[in-house]
């Protein structure tokens, strides 16, 4: 049944953003834009949409959408999809699955690449393949936004969300919506100051103004900025997609941390997404292994779900783990204490060439 699969040019094909939309589990993540972003950010990146026709309409019944990452020192593999924080293969059975991953192993055949990487959600009961092993775990928080901002406050923690939220307006924080390159480049300075705090690589310029440049028009991306004094001292970057909203990039000075400006401007986007008729607020991927980060999360009063990695072909030993406790991403963070502030975004640079 291989022969029913084909693969198709998203950008070129109206077809696909039309299934995407239309498919229960589609993401910002699987849009066309999603293809010209990572192809323009990253040299290394390269999109195959693998799409299993309808026989009667011609229309896209199911796909997996297949990024070919080469990388002399990671390796080669297709990977579904890069940086993504939750997305599925775009299938509604299980049959329809086994159809496009066998297709995926003939394309990482033609193409020379041994290892194969699909990242699930939803999906998950319907990716069953005994050649698949569990390669990660990672956690997703989301609340309902149904019951309404007037509620939902009342579920959140006392001390650690609401009090603080409090605190954040009493010391007279303000926000502003980036809606200027010159917002989104002091969003992207907060993003470094906080990728070096954390001792983790700066994704390049780049990749957020391709972003920016893709989405903001189409009202899929938003970004806030919490301001102190009239200087920007915190930030959040959104997506939105049908009924979600998703949290992707948090980022602050850890020098005003005593105003709160994180929880300001959750709070503050948590609100927007309830007057704007929203369903979901996501607050995006966590490794277990951070409870800081997973307690956070969880005091908003959000559902945990799971996020499973699968990798072919499978290993023989059955360990799952996350790319954060692999002893390549522990060196990376270890030399990355020692990098100078004037190298940080170039060390970055080249470390992005080489993930996905």
């Amino acid at each position: 049944m291989s022969e029913q699969v084909t693969l198709i040019v998203p950008e070129t094909d109206p077809r696909w953003d039309r299934f995407v939309e239309s498919h229960p589990l589609g993401m910002v993540y699987h849009l066309s834009g999603w293809k010209r972003v990572m192809e323009a950010s990253f040299p290394h990146m390269k999109g195959h949409y693998l799409t299993l026709l309808d026989g009667t309409s011609d229309n896209i019944r199911a796909a997996m959408p297949l990024f070919e990452v080469r990388s002399w020192l990671t390796g080669k593999r297709l990977v579904s999809i890069p940086f993504a924080s939750g997305c599925d293969p775009l299938i509604s059975t299980s049959d329809d699955f086994a159809i496009l991953f066998d297709s995926s192993l003939s394309l990482s055949r033609k193409l020379g690449i041994s290892r194969v990487e699909i990242r699930t959600y939803r999906a998950l009961p319907l990716v069953q393949d005994g050649r698949l092993g569990r390669s990660g775990l990672y956690k997703i928080h989301y609340l309902s936004l149904e019951q309404g901002p007037e509620q939902l406050w009342k579920n959140f923690h006392r001390s650690c969300i609401r009090q603080k939220i409090s605190r954040a307006i009493k010391n007279e924080l303000t926000m502003r919506t980036v809606e200027s390159k010159s917002d989104l480049q002091a969003f992207y300075r907060l993003y470094v100051m906080t990728r070096q705090r954390l001792c983790l690589p700066p994704q390049p310029y780049t990749f957020f103004e391709s972003l920016w440049d893709t989405f903001f028009e189409k009202n899929h991306i938003t970004a806030l900025l919490a301001i102190k004094d009239g200087k920007p001292i915190a930030g959040l970057m959104l997506f939105h997609f049908k009924d979600r909203v998703s949290a992707e990039f948090g980022v602050s000075d850890h020098t005003y941390w005593d105003f709160n400006p994180n929880h300001y401007l959750f709070w503050e986007a948590i609100q927007s997404a309830c007057r704007q008729g929203f369903e979901v607020f996501d607050f995006g991927r966590t490794s277990p292994h951070n409870r800081e980060l997973m307690d956070f999360k969880g005091r908003w009063g959000a559902v945990e779900a799971d996020l499973v990695e699968f990798q072919y072909p499978r290993k023989v030993r059955n360990e799952v783990t996350v790319r954060e406790h692999s002893g390549s991403y522990q060196l990376m963070r270890r030399l990355l204490q020692y990098v100078p502030e004037s190298m940080f975004e170039r060390f970055g640079g080249f470390c992005y060439r080489h993930l996905g």
